[in-house]
């Protein structure tokens, strides 16, 4: 499984995983809705289960997906300032370059 990190995203992931309760914990990229051959992203933070994958990306974050879910497979973390500040999460090897 591929997982990419911008650098925008590096920087707010490490500030959030530098607070004491992420101590043991990985980020974690969850579905949070589906509809046809699209995929909702959201963030959290985990510990590894059993249909885990450790991602370890360039940007030295390591990330959790599930293998079971083929939608995870490319995702792509970004950290955007406008129009709103905040995580947007795309999918673009599965067609997936935004929410709509």
């Amino acid at each position: 499984m591929k997982c990419k990190i911008t650098r925008n995203a590096a920087k707010k992931i490490n500030e959030i995983m530098a607070q004491e309760d992420s101590e043991g914990k990985f980020l974690r990229v969850v579905i949070t809705h589906t509809h046809g051959t699209h995929a909702h992203y959201g963030l959290d933070l985990d510990t590894p289960g059993e249909n885990d994958e450790i991602v370890h990306t360039d940007k030295e974050i390591d990330v959790l997906l599930d293998k079971t879910q083929d939608l995870l497979d490319g995702v792509k973390i970004d950290y955007l300032y406008l129009p709103e500040e905040g995580f947007v999460i795309t999918n673009p090897s599965k067609g997936n370059h935004g929410d709509h």
